[in-house]
């Protein structure tokens, strides 16, 4: 295994054993092959152990480390801290990649090589209904996830980490909160094109919870 991959693509999951496989295969099919995929079980009781391991056997290219359950935001951390690839982004365990969406994130920094971090360029999948969340700034509305930050599009140099040390555990919007201070230090560029599959009707969505616990 190399020392440090072009890419680390952190995946965390919990209790998603059953969507584990196309998240995973859809890491083996990206276009370009330096990289490393960083998986933080944060502490599931499924088959999630299982799913995983019959993927590493075949591919060193997966790292796997489990921990008791913590949450996202330290899990994500977690995987921020194991990584060592020049090039960091995220795949959630419900979500795909397309098989171009390493290539063209790279191809773009490659051309544009005063900006830092890629946010933004995905393919909602699931009802319609489930395109709105709420608006951080106004709990009140809804806006569309297109006008979200949403942390599986990131895609981000090393350095970024040199002043953004991680996600901050907090009740919702821990992606637009990592967000924020990295615009304060780093140049960002929203990328449009969609290869990030985002799934809208995965149970357990940290969104769909928020929405119902400020609906009570």
């Amino acid at each position: 295994m190399k020392q440090h991959p072009l890419v680390s693509i952190i995946l965390c999951t919990y209790n998603r054993a059953h969507l584990l496989p196309n998240a995973l295969q859809s890491v083996l099919m990206q276009t370009v092959p330096d990289w490393e995929l960083v998986i933080i079980d944060d502490g599931s009781i499924d088959q999630t152990r299982k799913v995983v391991h019959q993927f590493k056997c075949k591919d060193n290219r997966i790292i796997y480390h489990f921990q008791e359950n913590k949450g996202l935001a330290k899990a994500r951390n977690a995987g921020l801290r194991c990584s060592r690839g020049h090039f960091i982004c995220f795949v959630d365990s419900d979500d795909e990649l397309r098989p171009e969406h390493l290539e063209k994130r790279l191809l773009f920094l490659k051309k544009n090589p005063f900006i830092d971090f890629l946010h933004g360029g995905m393919e909602l999948i699931g009802p319609s209904e489930k395109q709105f969340v709420v608006d951080l700034n106004d709990p009140s509305k809804k806006i569309h996830l297109s006008k979200c930050h949403v942390g599986g599009t990131f895609f981000f140099k090393r350095r970024v980490l040199s002043k953004v040390k991680g996600f901050r555990a907090i009740p919702f919007g821990e992606d637009f909160d990592f967000f924020q201070r990295v615009e304060e230090h780093f140049a960002v560029k929203k990328v449009r094109y969609p290869t990030y599959q985002y799934h809208l009707d995965s149970e357990n969505r940290l969104c769909d919870i928020y929405t119902k616990k400020l609906a009570l």
